[in-house]
């Protein structure tokens, strides 16, 4: 039992840090279906840094790297204005093609000082608290809910709505990048293709099961930890087949996004703003 704990918290912290960057920039209106390939990049960029500088700097350029691809999609989503849900699919797609491509070299390769899973998970927990206490105790977390909600009354007040939403983008991209760092410098110390395994899907699902709440991403998260740990462990010990437990997390994602219209958006989720009109 205690083992399950724990490996559904080292499991799930991947998945929380991609979630709580999801959520900060859907909390400024902005939808981010990009998370996927950002770790991915992300993951690599980590990786290749950390095998010439050292795990610190990989960690440094991880976050790097998520940051530069969430202001890329600001660009389009808030200067160009395009349609949020066709940018971040783009950037998905970028993140995951550009990550196979320049990481062939690095195929097999083992890291040579990995980080501590341990040490990253209540890292990932403090930042979760420190998000909750930002959204609703801070001037910032005020302008941040205000943009997502109604950008035309915030920019009434002077709150610089893009700026706000940029903010947010390349701060969340940052978390969702140390959510790839985390995966091959700590969880796996090596780089492969594909490593993300869906678990930026999972995190953009598990933001609306939150309901846009960093304390309840977390349960959220270790939840979808502790099914990835069954899905291993149960394999082979019961007469189920072991397409069922793969199934399992993806499962609670269907059912999550099919019961998603009750959950309660930002209401400008998704709307571009252009101030005057």
């Amino acid at each position: 039992m205690e083992e399950a704990l724990v490996r559904a918290v080292l499991f799930g912290t991947p998945i929380l840090l991609a979630a709580l960057g999801a959520l900060l920039s859907e909390r400024s209106g902005v939808v981010n279906l990009g998370v996927e390939g950002m770790m991915a990049l992300s993951a690599l960029a980590a990786f290749a840094v950390a095998q010439e500088a050292g795990p610190l700097l990989g960690v440094v350029a991880g976050m790097g790297v998520g940051g530069f691809l969430g202001l890329s999609l600001g660009v389009f989503a808030v200067f160009l204005r395009t349609n949020q849900f066709v940018a971040g699919l783009a950037v998905a797609a970028l993140g995951l093609g550009a990550s196979g491509l320049l990481g062939k070299r690095y195929e097999g390769v083992p890291l040579a000082h990995p980080l501590p899973e341990e040490g990253l998970a209540l890292v990932a927990l403090a930042l979760a608290l420190l998000l909750h206490h930002l959204l609703l105790r801070t001037r910032f977390g005020l302008y941040l809910r205000s943009v997502g909600e109604n950008p035309r009354a915030a920019d009434l007040f002077g709150v610089n709505v893009d700026g706000v939403r940029y903010g947010a983008l390349g701060l969340g991209g940052g978390l969702i990048g140390l959510a790839g760092a985390y995966l091959s410098l700590a969880y796996r110390p090596s780089w492969t293709d594909g490593m993300t395994s869906g678990l930026g899907w999972v995190a953009i699902a598990l933001v609306i099961l939150a309901a846009w709440q960093p304390l309840r991403a977390v349960f959220g998260a270790y939840l979808f930890g502790l099914l990835f740990f069954l899905q291993f462990r149960l394999q082979g010990s019961v007469p189920i087949p072991s397409e069922a437990f793969a199934a399992m997390p993806y499962l609670l994602v269907i059912l999550v996004l099919a019961l998603s219209g009750r959950a309660r958006a930002p209401k400008a989720l998704g709307v571009p703003f252009e101030r005057g009109r």
